[in-house]
């Protein structure tokens, strides 16, 4: 005879930043009357990479065509758009340039011109004389100006779909202990001793979602090594208008120090990239040993280090001088001194890394019994989370229908 289950949920999605509460709203409104649970260590939604990161809404223009994260973030930014305007959630369409400062950059300037095309982005291209159009501070042999790009409220979208999700959210409550069996469904334990049971679980927990990974007994086969980026915001911000990007190195997935004026008028410079010293490390004085030790005992990282020792020993030395720092400023916005770079809130990337080394490019959602994880979701995600959302929420309710 088997035991009928009391499941306080069907499904049960852990972490509340915008792509975990993406995922209950999806779930909701595609199929009403689901029960979902949203577990939320912090007190409230979007503390992390969602609440961190520089506002921006993403073109798309980056991202390798067919991939998810260019299918993702092109249809993403138009439905987050119209998202905020019907939510009277704060936000502007601002566009943005890319500015190549150097000649060995015009070809991959170039380059970005035929991806954004064959992403169905329109992007104009410009001269050097061409530039103080839309930025008169800023210098370059040429750019690209793409008019899609905006800036929103992230923490506000946040909040807005834990609001309209109808979800059960559970702030300050930290996952512990999962017990997952494929015949009966999901239990978690959290540190207070509760146990929350669910049909299916959705693992959205950014910063820590290989252990909760594991902590199901599935094997994500990669690990999340966190990168932390550094912010200042100008003191005079009258030096920029909008949004101005460098030119990316293709071997990365960091965008490097760009300009962004925000929907409250500041602007922001950054973030640069450097290894964080625990998966919450905002500062060099942060150290927790267990997410030192996992980063240094995983092949990927050491892999990394002898591969970019010496791109890392650069944003090292941008990190710890401020001179440094401004110097990389000063490419794109000569004007800049030390003393216009105030100080602010820094972020941390939680960066796929596979066993070889390999930075993953490309958002990452894996399945297991009763479970759907999301592996790799940094930039673009908040601009991609309604279409993650519903990607997520399309397999997790597919797991449900098999229970």
């Amino acid at each position: 005879m088997v035991r009928e289950i009391a499941y306080d949920c069907d499904v049960l999605v852990i972490g509340g930043g915008i792509v975990g509460l993406s995922t209950a709203y999806a779930i909701t409104r595609a199929a009403p009357g689901t029960r979902v649970t949203v577990l939320e260590k912090e007190p409230g939604p979007a503390r992390h990479q969602t609440g961190r990161n520089s506002g921006v809404i993403h073109s798309g223009i980056y991202y390798r065509p067919g991939s998810l994260k260019a299918r993702f973030a092109a249809r993403g930014a138009a439905e987050l758009i119209k998202f905020c305007t019907e939510h009277d959630i704060a936000h502007a369409v601002t566009g943005k340039l890319i500015v190549a400062t150097e000649r060995d950059e015009l070809p991959r300037l170039h380059a970005l011109v035929q991806r954004g095309r064959e992403n169905g982005i329109p992007v104009r291209e410009l001269g050097g004389a061409q530039i103080g159009e839309y930025e008169p501070e800023v210098q370059g042999l040429a750019a690209i100006h793409v008019a899609t790009t905006g800036v929103c409220d992230f923490v506000g979208v946040a909040r807005q779909l834990a609001d309209a999700s109808g979800a059960h959210i559970r702030y300050s409550t930290k996952v512990a202990h999962i017990d997952r069996r494929p015949h009966l469904g999901v239990a978690v334990r959290t540190d207070d001793g509760t146990v929350v049971r669910g049909r299916v679980l959705v693992n959205c927990a950014g910063l820590h979602c290989d252990e909760i990974a594991r902590l199901t007994g599935d094997d994500p086969h990669m690990r999340i090594v966190p990168f932390r980026g550094e912010y200042y915001t100008l003191a005079r911000p009258d030096l920029a208008r909008g949004l101005v990007y460098p030119v990316p190195d293709p071997a990365f997935p960091f965008l490097g120090v760009h300009l962004t004026r925000g929907i409250d008028g500041s602007v922001h410079v950054g973030p640069n990239a450097v290894p964080a010293l625990a998966r919450e490390g905002y500062d060099w004085r942060t150290v927790r040993p267990r997410d030192l030790y996992s980063t240094l005992t995983w092949p990927g990282s050491w892999h990394i280090a002898r591969r970019h020792w010496r791109y890392g020993t650069g944003e090292l030395h941008r990190s710890l001088s401020k001179t440094a720092f401004t110097h990389a400023v000063r490419r794109l916005l000569p004007a800049v001194t030390p003393d216009d770079l105030i100080p602010t809130l820094a972020g941390v990337r939680a960066q796929a890394v596979l066993r070889d080394g390999t930075l993953v490019d490309d958002f990452l959602i894996k399945e297991g019994p009763r479970t759907v994880h999301v592996l790799n979701a940094p930039s673009p995600a908040a601009t991609a989370s309604l279409p993650i959302g519903r990607e997520v929420a399309q397999r997790a309710l597919k797991a449900l229908k098999g229970t």
